[in-house]
């Protein structure tokens, strides 16, 4: 008789998930759902430093063409929205998940 064992459920909002390996070691291992939502925030931190920096530039007379900073101020306002849909989205899956009864 093959008895498979039961892989551990591992948690999605830690920042790295533990897994249990053969020889009883735990080992450290980012699941897709982190890498997504890291890249997303990293994004948003990425465009609102831009924004920052063009607003710095506008502001010292450093930047020819203000439009540039305008275009930077919605690249970050689109991707802070992208992501804060992102999670209303996550959040409706979890709770969806929950409702079901088994």
């Amino acid at each position: 008789m093959n008895i498979q064992r039961i892989e551990p459920i591992r948690p999605l909002l830690a920042t790295e998930s533990t897994a249990v390996s053969d020889a009883g070691q735990t080992r450290n291992q980012p699941t897709m759902f982190q890498d997504i939502f890291q890249s997303m925030v990293d994004n948003v931190k990425e465009t609102d430093a831009a924004k920052n920096e063009a607003y710095y530039a506008l502001a010292t007379g450093q930047l020819d063409n203000p439009a540039v900073a305008s275009i930077a101020a919605t690249q970050a306002e689109l991707s802070l929205s992208l992501l804060i849909q992102m999670r209303n989205k996550a959040l409706d899956a979890y709770s969806e998940l929950m409702r079901i009864s088994l």
